[in-house]
């Protein structure tokens, strides 16, 4: 290969492939193709192109092997006829198969073997089996360092806990019967050139069909189609997405309802719906070492830490609940929501209007209904469970390592390290710039200089930056027509004159009809906003081209997670932190644009708007993914079997029966991360201000997990296998939410709830010298939290158009000194006294869980002592196994003479012989 060749995937666009003449001949019955230089192999100039063999389907719709029953089919690829498509684009399609044919013969060059099997459905569809060989396995399980049995471990388990409960908790475990526990066995990374020392019972079961999917589609991801020039393309990617190849897949072992006829079949899809995926099973523990065994490691570890989650998620369910109950059963015994309703207290008081001129004079009895709600939410419970809340998620990120170590463990990705993972076949596509190794020293090829990628990589940053104030414009724009909605609602709802001063509704009042609309108009908007960027974030992560499949993902994790992170918190945090904080006074209001009069909290404070923009958001999300993830995929697949008439599942084979389901995106199990993650962010963030929502989230999980389990078993193809150790870049996305979830809480009890100036008043201002009670008393807060004025010091823009007789004052949330004071409409020394307890409260509380976290996190080990133990054993036993290995090939060159010397024997050893590593 010359330094000027260029590998091609997605680079050039298919209209300009289709323009020009490539190096290709044309295609007949037995073609002879020029000089044609892939990435692995070659052909030679004048060889003859091998071509899939051609075969009637067998009537054996079970069937998971060739027509000779015995070569098992561990991929297939899905295409049209090309000599039956419309004569008037037969050039384009003759291209295709040229394209094809190429490919499929460099798929036999590379070890594999095919068979083509014609559509029983559709004549111009074409179904093409591939099969891997041993020899071929034994290649690829060591180029890509699959881990197998060597010995079976000795090691004893340790018991469990549960051991004597056994009789009830096997109700809440899969039937043993249905899905045994399999042999456990010490693994190490196959070589072919030590194949007996690897636990070979049976050549047919050794590798898993996860295993021979993950390496078939390695070979289609790398095979070579077409050479132009000096660009070589290469990888059933680009095909795929030219229309070349329709689809590709690795098949179902059985219908998911029906066990297979077929003798010998696992029909582990059936009892992984049966098991796992039916409604039936929602209570029972996940069968997580078939799910690794049928769809590998990463689904794996997805369903893994999704129920190691909800779990958690039980006891501070529990704990929120009890919070949630607390309240709600003190609400009528609180003493500053019985001043509110009174008659005689907030009956009496009369509120300044909340907006300029159209506004009018209200009763502070109106918002008694929205007073008692708030007591249910803001109470000293509401400090506990926050406390509570930042220490269970040490809990959670900590035990969660501890249980993914054993995960490693037993799924063989202790040692999967990045230098083990190989480069994307887009990364490797566009390899042209050749650099040192820092770390080998050898020479490499690489996409782009220093300098291209620090271009593309601020491209990419500067993109995300555009969107995140793209956000923050919505989110303006959110806050005026929340300015505007309010004063619309505060016109509507508040009555004409002192004898009706009350809401025409027992439950709505001008806040609350604000929030509520505000509300739905921003989940709207985030749910469009996701849509356009989603593309964004893809095309940027595209451009900027990470080497490895785990750096793309995690790149992509970021962005996505960025976007997201502002998109749907900002609007709850601008309820949090920034509305009613910089409202003035009635007689010098603060606006927004130097138009819109700022919105002012309830009396009681914002929290309860808070707590309605949480449940709102959180609550339409679940019900929109859910029925993004049932209805859409069986609506999908029922169109598409009723299009290709088919009647029966029985009438069709296997492959045929998979082609109908749908095709996981290529993102595969990123937007299932995405929304639980996005969930977590809502429980810990602003746990403060709704302790139900870890109920929620409970709910939502045991129905998301049967929901993704049954999606993925029954209404999508199998999905293509793919190593992983850990969560990928969502572990420190967890922990970055964690250490914020302390400051959000600690903030929303100091600035949004009312909690700290009810306890400054408690013990100080209710007593003397500032109150006239002799005991501490929460009597008189009401009073003592209102602010006074004048209504002769409203200015012309905000004065009211009408004002009730025989009224001077009006009173407004706030801490300031009277009219008439010599420091009137001036903070006064209640203010003062509560943002310094507020200030003392966030530092306190953050400094006792900070060190609470960090003290846990440095008790609780990483990994457990029974996995280390093992860990050493099997690395002991690889050992082991390398020297006598070694020992073996250094006794076979030398031979013993008479006298008692020795002398070297000339022997012929290969050179796979001569290799000593392991």
């Amino acid at each position: 290969m010359s330094d000027n060749d260029i590998f091609e995937m997605d680079s050039v666009c298919e209209t300009d492939e289709l323009e020009g003449e490539t190096d290709v001949g044309i295609i007949d019955e037995e073609v002879v193709y020029p000089e044609f230089l892939p990435i692995y192999h070659s052909f030679e100039d004048g060889t003859i192109v091998a071509k899939a063999h051609l075969v009637e389907f067998n009537n054996k719709p079970d069937s998971l092997f060739f027509n000779d029953g015995v070569r098992r089919i561990d991929f297939i690829l899905v295409y049209e006829d090309e000599d039956k498509k419309d004569f008037e684009k037969r050039h384009t399609f003759q291209r295709y198969k040229r394209r094809r044919e190429t490919f499929e013969a460099s798929l036999m060059k590379m070890g594999m073997e095919l068979e083509a099997t014609q559509s029983v459905t559709d004549e111009k569809l074409m179904f093409l089996k591939v099969h891997m060989p041993w020899d071929t396995l034994c290649t690829y399980a060591e180029v890509l360092h699959i881990k197998l049995p060597i010995q079976p471990n000795d090691l004893s388990s340790r018991p469990s806990p549960w051991r004597f409960f056994s009789c009830i908790t096997k109700h809440f475990y899969p039937n043993e019967e249905l899905i045994t526990k399999e042999a456990e066995f010490f693994t190490a990374p196959f070589e072919k050139k030590r194949l007996e020392y690897f636990h070979v019972r049976d050549k047919d079961v050794f590798f898993t069909a996860a295993m021979r999917s993950r390496m078939a589609y390695y070979i289609l991801s790398r095979a070579p189609y077409e050479i132009r020039g000096n660009i070589k393309k290469f990888g059933v990617t680009k095909l795929l997405d030219a229309g070349v190849y329709k689809a590709a897949y690795p098949l179902h072992d059985c219908r998911f309802n029906v066990k297979s006829q077929e003798e010998g079949c696992p029909n582990e899809r059936y009892l992984l719906y049966e098991e796992w995926a039916h409604p039936k099973s929602f209570y029972k523990m996940q069968p997580l070492n078939l799910i690794r065994k049928y769809y590998g490691e990463k689904v794996g570890i997805y369903f893994a830490w999704l129920g190691f989650y909800t779990r958690m998620l039980a006891l501070a369910a529990v704990v929120g609940l009890c919070c949630f109950i607390y309240g709600y059963t003190t609400q009528e015994t609180s003493t500053w929501s019985k001043e509110v309703c009174d008659p005689e207290i907030g009956g009496k008081i009369v509120m300044c209007p909340q907006c300029d001129r159209e506004c009018k004079y209200w009763t502070l009895d109106s918002t008694c209904e929205a007073s008692k709600k708030l007591c249910i939410f803001d109470n000293f419970g509401t400090l506990v469970f926050a406390v509570f809340m930042s220490v269970w998620v040490t809990l959670f990120l900590e035990f969660w390592k501890r249980y993914q170590a054993e995960l490693e463990y037993t799924w063989d990705t202790v040692e999967f390290l990045e230098q083990e993972e190989l480069p994307r076949p887009e990364y490797e596509a566009k390899c042209i710039y050749e650099r040192k190794n820092p770390v080998t020293g050898i020479k490499e090829n690489v996409p782009y200089t220093a300098c291209g990628r620090c271009v593309r990589v601020s491209i990419g940053i500067g993109t995300v930056l555009f969107w995140i104030l793209l956000i923050i414009a919505s989110i303006v724009a959110i806050i005026v027509y929340r300015l505007a909605a309010f004063f619309a609602f505060s016109t509507k709802l508040r009555s004409q004159d002192l004898k009706e001063l009350q809401t025409l509704k027992e439950y709505v009042t001008p806040q609350m009809a604000t929030s509520v609309t505000a509300s739905l108009i921003s989940f709207v908007i985030i749910m469009i906003l996701n849509i356009l960027y989603e593309r964004v974030a893809i095309w940027i992560t595209d451009f900027e081209l990470p080497r490895t499949k785990t750096d793309y993902e995690n790149s992509l994790t970021m962005k996505m997670f960025l976007f997201q992170f502002v998109n749907y918190y900002s609007s709850c945090f601008y309820i949090a932190f920034a509305k009613g904080k910089a409202v003035g006074y009635p007689g010098d209001p603060a606006y927004l644009l130097g138009k819109y009069r700022n919105e002012e909290c309830d009396p009681g404070g914002c929290l309860i708007e808070l707590t309605t923009q949480l449940s709102i958001i959180m609550g339409g999300k679940a019900i929109l993914n859910n029925i993004q993830e049932v209805l859409l995929p069986w609506v999908k697949n029922l169109i598409f079997r009723y299009c290709t008439s088919a009647a029966s599942e029985k009438l069709i084979p296997r492959w045929e029966q998979d082609y109908q389901l749908q095709a996981l995106t290529k993102l595969g199990l990123f937007y299932e991360y995405l929304e639980m993650v996005i969930q977590f962010g809502f429980v810990t963030l602003f746990v403060a201000s709704f302790p139900l929502a870890p109920v929620l989230a409970l709910v939502n999980n045991i129905f998301e997990i049967r929901v993704d389990a049954w999606k993925i078993t029954t209404q999508f193809r199998r999905i293509v296998p793919e190593k992983a150790q850990d969560i990928g870049a969502w572990q420190p996305i967890l922990q970055g939410i964690a250490i914020l979830a302390v400051a959000t809480n600690a903030m929303i009890i100091a600035f949004t709830s009312d909690m700290i100036p009810r306890l400054v008043y408690y013990w100080s201002f209710s007593v003397y010298p500032y109150g006239d009670h002799s005991n501490n008393t929460m009597q008189g807060y009401i009073n003592s939290s209102l602010s006074i004025f004048n209504i002769a010091d409203f200015s012309n823009n905000s004065k009211p158009m009408s004002t009730p007789y025989n009224i001077t004052t009006c009173r407004y949330r706030d801490f300031r000194n009277p009219p008439g004071h010599p420091r009137q409409y001036q903070y006064n020394v209640y203010y003062w006294h509560v943002i310094a307890a507020k200030m003392a409260f966030i530092i306190v509380v953050e400094h006792i869980v900070y060190l609470t976290k960090f003290i846990l996190s440095y008790v609780i080990p990483d990994v457990p002592y029974a996995v280390k133990e093992q860990i050493k054993r099997e690395k002991y036993l690889t050992q082991v196994i390398l020297h006598e290995t070694n020992l073996k090939l250094v006794t076979r060159r030398l031979k013993p003479f008479d006298d008692g010397t020795l002398t070297r024997t000339e022997v012929n050893l290969t050179q796979e012989e001569m290799e000593l590593d392991f």
